[in-house]
């Protein structure tokens, strides 16, 4: 009985006058972003760099979190090229005054906050655990982790009120599986995986949706903090065989970031040549 359902559903909406094949190939009106007020951290280089070019192409307004203050200035200018209003923040996400106050800001100039995408993080020194300090540690947990969390704590505020918000965390392969000689990464990035978790079943009700992205190795500037051992381990794990390009992962960030992704929230979405399945 089940199929017949389904299947006179389906004849209903042609008869309305839908042209399903012209739906299907629509892709200008496909993840519009078009009014939407979107935030980027690390959004000046790498992957956040490509994401704020897509937002912008997509018809977003684009704030562009950074703590280098020239590259920030420069790619908010470039997205302004693209024909988007876009805006500079040069901010240290590990300080919640700072964030507090880019998140006032975005409101105030851009006219609301529907999206965020954490993107910013460090990889840290490539060192075996009892090479590795404290204080070390302590930096990448504190820009990759803590950073994340403030940066989601007060976009929700404002997303909370007006009940709707999409949220993408960058965390990456190493945070499923671990790699060597990059612990405090590792780590942090798990930490993002389920602070994601989390945060998505606190605001599962409403009409905020938050995952997580895990690319593995991508072709990015942050490759320079990676010796090459490292990275030929990295791409040997990859069934592709080949690093990720940054557009890539901008694609799919699009997609989390669009009103179609209604029925998910809390997911961790693989992007990394096959590496991880789950």
């Amino acid at each position: 009985m089940a199929p017949t359902t389904l299947h006179a559903l389906s004849v209903i909406s042609y008869d309305e006058g839908r042209n399903p094949a012209s739906t299907m190939t629509d892709q200008e009106t496909h993840f519009d972003l078009t009014g939407r007020v979107t935030v980027i951290t690390g959004g000046a280089r790498g992957i956040g760099l490509a994401i704020s070019e897509r937002f912008a192409r997509a018809g977003a307004s684009v704030a562009v979190v950074d703590r280098d203050e020239v590259a920030c200035e420069e790619a908010a200018a470039k997205l302004r090229g693209l024909g988007a209003a876009a805006i500079a923040c040069s901010i240290d996400v590990t300080k919640e005054g700072e964030v507090e106050e880019m998140t006032q800001r975005v409101v105030a100039e851009l006219g609301g906050y529907d999206v965020l995408v954490c993107s910013a993080g460090i990889v840290g020194r490539n060192a075996f655990a009892w090479e590795t300090s404290a204080e070390e540690w302590r930096e990448v947990l504190d820009i990759n982790l803590t950073g994340v969390w403030l940066c989601n704590k007060h976009a929700l505020t404002v997303m909370r009120a007006s009940d709707y918000g999409r949220i993408v965390n960058i965390a990456s392969i190493a945070g499923k599986e671990g790699n060597p000689k990059l612990g405090p990464y590792s780590a942090s990035k798990a930490g993002v995986i389920g602070m994601t978790k989390s945060l998505a079943k606190e605001v599962a009700d409403t009409g905020i949706r938050i995952h997580s992205v895990a690319p593995a190795v991508i072709h990015t500037p942050m490759l320079d903090q990676v010796n090459q051992e490292t990275i030929d381990y990295m791409v040997s794990k990859i069934p592709v065989g080949r690093t990720g390009m940054p557009d890539e992962v901008a694609a799919l960030v699009h997609y989390l970031s669009s009103e179609e992704a209604s029925f998910t929230t809390g997911a961790c979405f693989d992007i990394s040549g096959g590496r991880a399945t789950y």
